[in-house]
């Protein structure tokens, strides 16, 4: 797969990295795939490790709402929830970006993403150079702050308590950045922080 070098200049670098990220948007990123998907409405996806199994099922049920939609669904897809939500969207329609905490060189493309990227709905986005081939708890960090800039609004299912998810969820919030959750038992403390019902996100409508 060719590997496309998107610097701040070009058509198709997300502004919103500049709006958000400022001094520390990457010059430049790399990507294989579709990057005119990054122009649709977008929605990033977060959650932690363990996740309790309402919100498990909850979330299964609102990605297949999303099959049939136009939206683009970006995200690390890490996690055992995101990596879910990843197998039910590739099954639809939706585009999606997946943002590795690593560099997208020398990457092994698996076989089950072949074909969403020949059909022009797949793009994996990095703004990590060549050197940083390995995943780290810093590359985490910065490549969810990443795929939380360039998203119009970010789902998260569910933030462990004092987790750097909801860590993540509080600094989107504070700038702006509109966070929805499912209202239960589990996701008060996302609403203690501002975040707001799925049941108004325009994204599943």
């Amino acid at each position: 797969m060719n590997i496309l070098l998107i610097n701040q200049s070009d058509y198709t670098y997300p502004s919103s990295l500049k709006k958000y990220l400022s001094d520390n948007a990457p010059e430049t990123i790399t990507a294989i795939g579709n990057p005119d998907i990054l122009q649709n409405n977008s929605l990033a996806i977060f959650s932690s490790n363990k996740c309790p199994g309402k919100i498990i099922l909850k979330t299964c049920d609102m990605m297949r709402q999303l099959q049939d939609s136009d939206i683009t669904v970006i995200s690390g897809f890490h996690s055992p929830i995101e990596r879910e939500c990843l197998n039910i969207l590739l099954r639809g329609k939706p585009s999606v970006v997946i943002c590795p905490a690593r560099s997208i060189e020398n990457m092994r493309i698996k076989p089950e993403y072949k074909r969403p990227l020949e059909e022009g709905r797949l793009l994996f986005l990095s703004p990590f150079d060549v050197q940083q081939n390995r995943i780290s708890s810093g590359q985490a960090d910065k490549h969810n702050q990443f795929a939380a800039a360039i998203s119009e609004e970010l789902f998260v299912p569910y933030a462990e308590p004092d987790s750097k998810t909801e860590t993540l969820c509080k600094k989107w919030i504070e700038q702006g950045k509109t966070v929805r959750t499912f209202d239960n038992e589990y996701t008060k403390n996302l609403f203690k922080l501002g975040a707001k019902p799925t049941s108004t996100c325009k994204m599943s409508s």
